[in-house]
C-alpha cells in the first residue's frame, strides 16, 4: 500500500518504469521487502536523491566541485542501472548484486553506455562460478 509517482521527464529519458523513488512512499516499506534488498535499496534511494538535485544544479552550467561530479556520474550509472527490457523479469537476488555493485562503486570507471553489459556479464560469472553466493 502505498503512493508512486511517475514522472515523465524519466519516461522521456528512457527510465521504466519512470518511477520517482524521492517522492514515492509505502507504508508497508522495508517489512516487505527481503533483508538483502532493504540493506541495499537505502543506499540507492540516497544516491538517486542526489543525482537528481544535482542534475538539476548542473543543468545551470554551475560549477561542481570534484565529489559532486563523482556523484552525477555515479547517478547516470544507476539510472542505466535501474533500465529494465519489457517481459524481463529479474530475480532478487541479482538485483540486490547490481544495485550493490552500482552503490559501492564498483561500476564507477564502467562507460556509462556500457554499464547494462557489464551487470549482463557480472551476473554471468556469478551465476557460472559463484552460484552458492546467491
Amino acid at each position: 500500500d502505498g503512493q508512486c509517482f511517475l514522472e515523465s521527464d524519466l519516461f522521456n529519458a528512457g527510465q521504466r518504469p519512470a518511477l520517482n523513488v524521492g517522492i514515492s512512499v509505502s507504508r508497508v516499506g522495508g517489512s516487505a521487502q527481503h533483508k538483502a534488498m532493504r540493506q541495499v535499496s537505502g543506499r540507492l534511494r540516497l544516491d538517486l536523491a542526489q543525482y537528481r538535485e544535482l542534475e538539476s544544479f548542473a543543468a545551470f552550467g554551475s560549477d561542481l566541485d570534484a565529489a559532486s561530479k563523482a556523484q552525477l556520474a555515479r547517478g547516470q550509472r544507476l539510472v542505466e542501472l535501474l533500465k529494465q527490457d519489457q517481459y524481463q523479469p529479474m530475480a532478487t537476488e541479482d538485483q540486490v548484486v547490481s544495485i550493490w555493485a552500482g552503490t559501492n562503486g564498483k561500476m564507477d570507471e564502467v562507460p556509462v553506455p556500457d554499464v547494462r553489459r557489464f551487470e549482463k556479464e557480472l551476473l554471468g560469472w556469478l551465476h557460472q562460478t559463484r552460484q552458492p553466493l546467491l
